[in-house]
């Protein structure tokens, strides 16, 4: 009896129990969904808002390569799933390393930007109304970016010791689940906070 969708087999009437682990994610997706929504609009809300600057026309400068690199990620996490699936696990181990290179990438993308923004233009989370939903909505961006890189490093620890095989896909495609979801979380904040913000 499979356990990976909730059906009713026409053959025997059986019910199937979805799998606890996708029902498991997709319900934190959601939940965390409505969060990044209510950091969406309130930066909407206010954007203009600020009585004194910087303000985003400013300061902000795109994020082409770190986009880039977060959004392939989704790509080759993908092709890590797909491995162990087919049990290639050393190929598996190699995706997953650079997805992890990738997602590491765009974090150090946000810590330069952080940086420059901080120690250059005097812009703190206290600054004004932009700084505060800048740094708010982003900052929780990248903090679930830092989760979703410590679950793939774990999974990438296991496939180097050996420990990911064939019968673990199912768990890493669990996990990919989450990191598309940051993935796609980034292009509402990129086209909200670089594009309209701008």
């Amino acid at each position: 009896m499979s356990a990976h969708t909730a059906v009713l087999t026409q053959s025997t009437g059986e019910w199937q129990l979805p799998d606890k682990g996708k029902v498991g994610m997709i319900c934190l997706i959601v939940a965390e969904a409505a969060i990044f929504i209510i950091f969406v609009l309130a930066y909407i809300f206010y954007l203009g808002k600020s009585l004194s600057g910087p303000t985003p026309a400013e300061v902000l400068k795109l994020p082409v390569l770190g986009t880039v690199c977060l959004l392939s990620s989704s790509l080759t996490v993908h092709f890590a799933v797909t491995a162990l699936e087919r049990n290639a696990a050393r190929l598996s181990a190699l995706w997953l390393a650079l997805t992890v290179l990738l997602g590491g990438i765009f974090l150090a993308g946000t810590a330069v930007e952080w940086h420059e923004l901080i120690y250059k233009y005097g812009l703190t989370i206290r600054t004004n109304l932009f700084g505060t939903t800048f740094y708010s909505l982003v900052g929780l961006h990248a903090s679930h970016v830092i989760v979703g890189l410590g679950m793939l490093g774990l999974a990438l620890l296991f496939a180097v010791a050996g420990k990911l095989n064939g019968s673990h896909a199912h768990r890493l495609n669990v996990l990919s689940y989450y990191w598309h979801f940051v993935d796609a979380v980034w292009v509402v904040v990129f086209i909200v906070v670089y594009g309209l913000g701008r």
